[in-house]
């Protein structure tokens, strides 16, 4: 760190409005962060003053960049991949489909991207990770059966992933049909997917 970013730091973290709004941000326990939810935590109404402020606590290292307009309180590289995909959607979106299914070894191709689910259809990157969210209508998207939280993120079980790609893709591929448990994929098919209701 040169000794002109390292003064800019020292300076920066010991003025006590910005220990105040680091205080904030820890009391929420949250790693990534919008810039509309720095202004509303940090009760700053002035977009000029919100970017100056925002670029100086990165510059100094005190918040790290994870895209436009969305910040995280260490580098990307040490935050769980999947949180910042669900956060970079700003909506609710879960773990879904291919990720799921490989983990499981369901299927055996390498899955060059994060699977998700949420309302909107979308492919994006963040650093060297990429993302795919496939659109689910919100009346199947908030059914919590076959979901589960981890770590603050929502994962689909093995039974909900393949539920979840064959409503997409009704004829794909699974390599290991043998571990699937068929009957409680049924079950969150007819639940979760049935028309007819």
């Amino acid at each position: 760190m040169s000794t002109e970013k390292m003064n800019t730091s020292i300076n920066i973290g010991i003025n006590a409005g910005t220990i105040g709004r680091f205080a904030k941000l820890a009391q929420l326990g949250e790693q990534v962060f919008h810039v509309g939810d720095l202004a509303n935590l940090w009760n700053i109404n002035n977009k000029n003053t919100l970017h100056t402020t925002v670029k100086r606590y990165s510059q100094a290292q005190l918040i790290f960049r994870a895209q436009k307009g969305m910040y995280a309180i260490k580098p990307i590289t040490k935050i769980d991949p999947y949180l910042l995909g669900i956060k970079a959607l700003h909506k609710f979106a879960y773990v879904s489909t291919e990720s799921i299914l490989s983990q499981a070894g369901i299927i055996l191709q390498d899955v060059k991207y994060i699977t998700l689910i949420s309302s909107e259809s979308k492919k994006f990157s963040i650093g060297n990770i990429n993302y795919r969210s496939r659109q689910l209508d919100d009346k199947f998207l908030f059914q919590a059966e076959g979901l589960y939280i981890k770590n603050g993120i929502y994962l689909a079980t093995t039974e909900r992933a393949i539920a979840d790609i064959l409503y997409f893709c009704p004829n794909f591929y699974f390599d290991n049909r043998n571990n699937i448990d068929w009957k409680k994929v049924k079950k969150i098919q007819d639940n979760i997917y049935d028309f007819t209701k």
